[in-house]
């Protein structure tokens, strides 16, 4: 099993722009997936939704989630971060992350941008943390 300290894992995780597919489950039991942009913060995967998504109030409900990473080129990787969320709506950790992210997927140069208009009221800081990782960095191999 693998872990967020694994350097391979955390350079997956961190470079590049993939996009994180949350799992997680809806009020009636439901499995959900949903896309979210994220940001590696220490030992914790980080996003950001809004409270009254699917997703947000998912998290508040039960904070047990999923999410995988990965390369859709070969020779195929993976990274799956399943674990506990914690949720926050404190407003300056809301700018702070939600500029963190976009710096990421869209740039320094419209960060601030995305950061202001997503590090609102009614959005919440969600910090993804592990209790297991799976990882498979050649799935052609």
């Amino acid at each position: 099993m693998a872990s967020l300290s694994d350097p391979g894992v955390r350079d997956f995780l961190a470079h590049g722009t993939r996009t994180g597919k949350l799992a997680f489950l809806a009020a009636s039991g439901r499995p959900l997936v949903a896309p979210v942009w994220f940001v590696l913060e220490g030992d914790s995967l980080v996003f950001n939704t809004n409270a009254q998504t699917a997703k947000g109030r998912a998290l508040a409900r039960d904070p047990w989630a999923s999410l995988c990473v990965d390369m859709e080129k070969p020779p195929y990787a993976f990274v799956q971060v399943q674990g506990e969320a914690e949720l926050s709506e404190d407003p300056a950790e809301l700018v702070r992350t939600a500029t963190a992210i976009a710096t990421r997927y869209m740039g320094a140069e419209r960060a601030g941008e995305f950061g202001q208009r997503n590090g609102v009221p009614g959005e919440l800081v969600v910090r993804l943390r592990p209790v297991r990782v799976l990882a498979n960095f050649d799935i052609t191999g």
